[in-house]
């Protein structure tokens, strides 16, 4: 795999990569427009920090003209902003970050933050550097006592309400996918909106990612709401505090001080207030700046995209919803069957105008990750029909896009794990469905209604034909003469309630049967359809 590393990164993670083997890196910083994209063009993955800006336009770019090998985008760090995910999603991309590693580094730099507001210590520093020594000026407030209200109940944020626990502050928690009324063994309680929690604090601190719904997060309507003199801590992401609303509440009293790390504009401009202000401390986005951290995003970004690249799951990833990934030897199974019965449902439906797939996992062993198996399938569906690339990523986007209906029902109560795959045409429908059991082998259970046991594998030969005596001999005959070994050959017929005069038969052959040999047998007496696919052993 060849892996690009576009941004300063401490040492460590090009070192992981070179280690590993099987691994070509390419260290190449402050790349831009054409050169850029030739180079993201060119190679599997790539690591970058917050300098590179991987936009919808620069990714675009990227799927045109040459071949695209590009499938991975590992941020060492936390915030994906300069990475548009839609466009990365659309073209099959995993955007993984390395949010865990920077967890307590970052929390630090917020607890020092508000400590550091709450005790005056940038402009007393300041006076203090000038040669002044101005001790009732500076006078500022303990945090023991005082009540933090915690915007987003994430590792980062429940570091930060731990240390403020241990300081004997009261903590209020606010994340709207914390499903519980109270978070770190009840000693945060939680509260279901930022207005609520506005009301009852001294303290608010920001750990949440920057979108529409955080945007101006804070502003006037919310100060007007606020205890005069609350403080504020942002060290997320710039503009979930109104920075305008934030200089005019301070100059009225309402806002007491503010202490940020993130900016709007980073840098802001050299004139802009924020830098000067006496009640506003600030740092150039420091958040995961300690040598410890820079080691372990490093690390932990090259991981993570390597572990990908290779197959061996993905950690960290923030554009693939609700899917896990990681997946178990057997679920893997299943999804090596999923592939198999695509394929061979793909042969019998011919050119079908899909409309919509129907997929259904049973089986406690599979419902856990159910979304995922069916994902894989329905990659596989779209890749035998389209040109664009397809995978697991963008699968959902490509059916969504293209109005296919999708749909996946899960069966726990099953004492087997199955899986069956239906689609649906304009001309009816279509089913397939399988099984892995003791022995470990894929099979397929059932066809287009025609019940079987066989091992989809090699080169095969799918025939359907009229239920009559003398149709296997024909077959038979015709592959004996065109010295075509049968290696094996399965039988599948309907339920006697619905057998009708059509069976079908499937052959293993030894070798690629020629078109000559197809075409002879689809003009043999009896012989309905006759169609060839290759699969791996």
């Amino acid at each position: 795999m060849k892996i690009l590393i576009a941004d300063s990164l401490a040492p460590e993670g090009a070192e992981f990569l070179r280690q590993n083997g099987h691994c070509e890196v390419t260290e190449q910083t402050g790349l831009e427009g054409p050169d850029l994209i030739d180079a993201l063009r060119s190679h599997d993955g790539v690591v970058v920090r917050s300098a590179v800006q991987l936009t919808a336009d620069i990714l675009e770019a990227c799927q045109n003209g040459s071949p695209c090998q590009l499938r991975g985008i590992a941020r060492a760090g936390v915030g994906v902003d300069n990475i548009d995910l839609p466009t990365a999603t659309k073209y099959g991309i995993v955007v993984m970050n390395s949010a865990a590693a920077s967890t307590i580094t970052t929390a630090e730099q917020a607890f020092a933050l508000m400590i550091g507001l709450a005790r005056n210590l940038g402009p007393a520093h300041m006076t203090m550097a000038k040669g002044g020594w101005d001790r009732k000026k500076f006078v500022g407030t303990q945090l023991h006592g005082k009540t933090l209200g915690v915007v987003g109940m994430g590792r980062i944020g429940q570091t930060m309400a731990s240390r403020a626990l241990a300081f004997g502050m009261k903590v209020i928690g606010l994340d709207p996918y914390y499903n519980a009324e109270t978070a770190l063994d009840g000693e945060v309680r939680m509260v279901g909106s930022f207005e609520e929690m506005i009301e009852q604090i001294d303290i608010v601190t920001f750990h949440v990612p920057k979108n529409d719904a955080t945007t101006g997060m804070l502003s006037k309507a919310q100060f007007a709401k606020a205890r005069p003199g609350l403080l504020v801590v942002n060290a997320s992401r710039g503009g979930i505090v109104d920075e305008n609303d934030l200089l005019e509440a301070i100059d009225s009293g309402q806002c007491g001080g503010a202490a940020l790390d993130v900016y709007t504009q980073e840098p802001p401009p050299e004139d802009s207030p924020l830098r000067n202000h006496p009640k506003i401390l600030t740092a150039p986005h420091l958040g995961a700046s300690t040598v410890e951290a820079q080691e372990a995003v490093a690390v932990d970004a090259c991981k993570a995209l390597y572990n990908y690249l290779a197959g061996n799951g993905v950690d960290g990833a923030v554009n693939v919803g609700k899917l896990q990934l990681d997946l178990t030897d057997r679920q893997q199974q299943f999804v090596d069957l999923a592939t198999r019965m695509t394929q061979l449902i793909g042969a019998v439906t011919g050119n079908l105008k899909l409309q919509g797939v129907t997929f259904k996992v049973s089986g406690d062993a599979l419902a856990g990750r159910a979304d995922t198996i069916a994902r894989h399938a329905l990659s596989d569906l779209l890749r035998a029909h389209l040109d664009q690339p397809v995978n697991v990523i963008n699968a959902g986007f490509v059916a969504e896009e293209r109005n296919l209906d999708t749909k996946t029902i899960i069966d726990r109560d099953t004492g087997v794990d199955r899986l069956s795959i239906e689609l649906h045409g304009a001309d009816g429908s279509h089913r397939v469905g399988g099984a892995i059991y003791q022995d470990g082998h894929p099979r397929v259970t059932h066809l287009d209604g025609y019940a079987m046991d066989m091992v989809p594998e090699g080169h095969m030969v799918l025939l359907t034909n009229e239920d009559e005596p003398g149709r296997i001999g024909v077959v038979g005959q015709l592959f004996g003469d065109s010295d075509v070994n049968i290696a094996e050959m399965v039988i599948g017929r309907k339920p006697t309630t619905d057998r009708g005069n059509v069976a079908m038969m499937i052959l293993k052959v030894d070798a690629e049967p020629t078109a000559e040999v197809l075409e002879k047998l689809r003009k043999s007496k009896g012989i309905l359809s006759a169609a060839h696919l290759q699969l791996d052993r």
